[in-house]
């Protein structure tokens, strides 16, 4: 046990040892806290600005007409195709012929046919000639004269029977060969030469005028939205965009999908083939919006914001509602008011009743140009 000395000893050591920590170590805690910093922020303006409705949407690559072509002739062999997909045809060029042989050998007895049946009425036209002459002599009978005027009708009757049959043969020789009905492009080809092909069957398929248009199906609401004549945009394969036009919009709308089709016509289609499903945009109107630096809208917790400062450099939060986004630019529809200053490039760092440091905004090299321009411009009198 602890003699009485001694436990004087170490309550005096305890004793030195808290009065030595105590004040000694208070202001080494205040030089450790941190002091806040004020954030560098720049200020922009919300801007009133016209802005392009648009609708960004899908659909599909389709050719405006794409014509089915066959023959109407059957059983009759594929000699010479002229075409093959993809080949650009101008109306009335020959596609591909048939054997036509055995129409040419029918076509030339039709012809046959009806020089002869010309013959027999030149014939008759000179015998019912002379039967007149002889009749104002009286010396044919009135009867004789009828029987003449009889053969002619007769003779131009049997001339006008063959004169449709080698009407006839001629259109079947014309049907050996199959005509491009439009300017087009062949997209397909389901025949091979030598082939014995059917009346009816598709042979070859042309999209007509090589006319494309992008078909996408839109809601009911959106639908409304478009009419014939606005703009489109399609992204191409490559990247590029193809300018069209809506050239139809459905009358209703699909009783299973609730959607209904736009009918854009793409004159310069450019890398775009029918079948492909590209995306793209339709411009439906124009109007007057609220457009802010798209850094300036911080989303948290599932809602927009915006950041104010007043004037003893106080950032105040304010939850706005965003509409579309144009590149780097947002539409705000609610919120704010055009005019009203607001955190441009910071924000995100930012929370409500933060201090900040308000600094100007780095000048671009397109505002040094333009703001160089207009001094030289002020130099010399002359309008930038």
């Amino acid at each position: 046990m602890a003699s009485p000395r001694a436990k004087l000893a170490l309550f005096t050591l305890m004793a030195l040892g808290l009065a030595g920590c105590g004040p000694s170590d208070k202001p080494a805690e205040e030089a450790a806290a941190p002091v806040a910093a004020s954030l560098a922020v720049t200020l922009v303006k919300a801007e009133a600005r016209n802005v392009e409705r648009k609708i960004q949407t899908s659909g599909a690559v389709a050719a405006w007409e794409e014509m089915q072509l066959g023959v109407e002739l059957s059983g009759v062999r594929v000699t010479a195709l002229n075409v093959d997909v993809g080949q650009q045809v101008r109306k009335g060029q020959v596609l591909l012929e048939l054997d036509h042989r055995t129409l040419d050998s029918d076509l030339r007895q039709a012809q046959a046919s009806y020089a002869e049946a010309q013959a027999g009425v030149q014939l008759a036209k000179v015998n019912l000639s002379r039967g007149q002459a002889l009749a104002k002599s009286q010396l044919i009978s009135a009867s004789a004269l009828d029987e003449l005027r009889a053969a002619l009708v007769q003779a131009e009757a049997r001339a006008a029977t063959t004169r449709a049959q080698r009407d006839g043969v001629q259109l079947r020789r014309d049907f050996a060969q199959l005509r491009a009905p439009d300017d087009g492009i062949i997209s397909k080809r389901l025949v091979q030469p030598g082939q014995v092909v059917a009346a009816g069957t598709e042979l070859l398929r042309l999209i007509r005028q090589g006319r494309l248009e992008w078909r996408p199906e839109l809601a009911e609401a959106e639908l409304a939205q478009v009419q014939p004549g606005a703009v489109v945009a399609v992204r191409a394969g490559d990247g590029a965009w193809v300018a069209g036009t809506v050239r139809a919009v459905s009358p209703g709308v699909d009783t299973s999908t609730r959607t209904g089709t736009v009918h854009a016509d793409l004159p310069e289609p450019g890398a775009l083939k029918a079948g492909a499903f590209v995306e793209g945009r339709i411009i439906t109107r124009a109007s007057t919006a609220i457009m802010v630096p798209t850094a300036s809208v911080v989303m948290r917790d599932g809602y927009a914001y915006v950041f104010t400062v007043d004037a003893k450099d106080i950032a105040h939060r304010v939850r706005v509602q965003i509409g579309a986004s144009d590149g780097d630019r947002t539409e705000i529809i609610d919120g704010i008011s055009p005019g009203q200053q607001l955190v441009a490039s910071g924000a995100g760092f930012l929370g409500d009743g933060d201090r900040v440091k308000v600094v100007a905004a780095p000048v671009t090299a397109a505002a040094a140009a333009a703001a160089a321009a207009t001094k030289a411009a002020a130099k010399t009198g002359t309008t930038p």
